[in-house]
């Protein structure tokens, strides 16, 4: 990664869009650099828009919002069409494939993949869908050592579902493919 990277997580209250920010964040911190999280949802507890952002960067980072990211998860097609206009220039998006991407963005900086049905299927608890994108993100963007994101994840989860998320990380990793990793690959120096 040189510089800054700035993510956006977005989709409906209760679908953890928050914690897998949060996990990246901590990741960074694991990893040595620098980070701001942040969020934001509507007056609904569940269901009400949910979106969260991670800034990542080696450098002190001087401002703390996102305003072009560089990625964005989308998991509801209402957080999709809002968000994917936002994207900086070669940004890419990872969308649930029950999606449809909207107009104007292009679909080679998009990929499209089964989180939600994965956490309800392969993992079999809906609730894993943040931590399966999570692995899956990660991958992708190869961002942090394995072993760095299972300890950020550690120490946001409740005691007792480690091996349920650490099954809903490896399900999301095994969600991309060897092409799809080099295509979207974020270099880290």
């Amino acid at each position: 990664m040189n510089g800054r990277y700035e993510m956006r997580f977005a989709g409906s209250g209760g679908q953890g869009v928050i914690l897998a920010s949060v996990i990246f964040a901590e990741a960074a911190v694991i990893h040595g650099w620098r980070t701001v999280q942040s969020q934001a949802y509507g007056p609904e507890a569940r269901g009400g828009v949910s979106r969260a952002e991670t800034v990542l960067s080696r450098e002190p980072i001087w401002y703390t919002k996102v305003t072009r990211p560089d990625f964005l998860l989308a998991l509801t097609q209402a957080s999709l069409d809002a968000y994917a206009k936002e994207l900086a220039e070669g940004g890419a998006v990872m969308l649930d494939d029950s999606l449809q991407l909207p107009e104007g963005l292009d679909p080679s900086r998009a990929i499209a993949v089964p989180v939600l049905e994965t956490a309800r299927e392969k993992v079999g608890r809906a609730f894993t869908a943040n931590i399966v994108a999570v692995g899956a993100i990660n991958r992708v963007l190869r961002l942090f050592d394995e072993d760095e994101l299972m300890e950020a994840v550690r120490r946001h989860i409740p005691a007792g579902t480690e091996e349920i998320n650490r099954a809903a990380l490896e399900a999301g990793r095994a969600l991309i493919t060897d092409a799809q990793a080099e295509a979207f690959a974020l270099k880290r120096e």
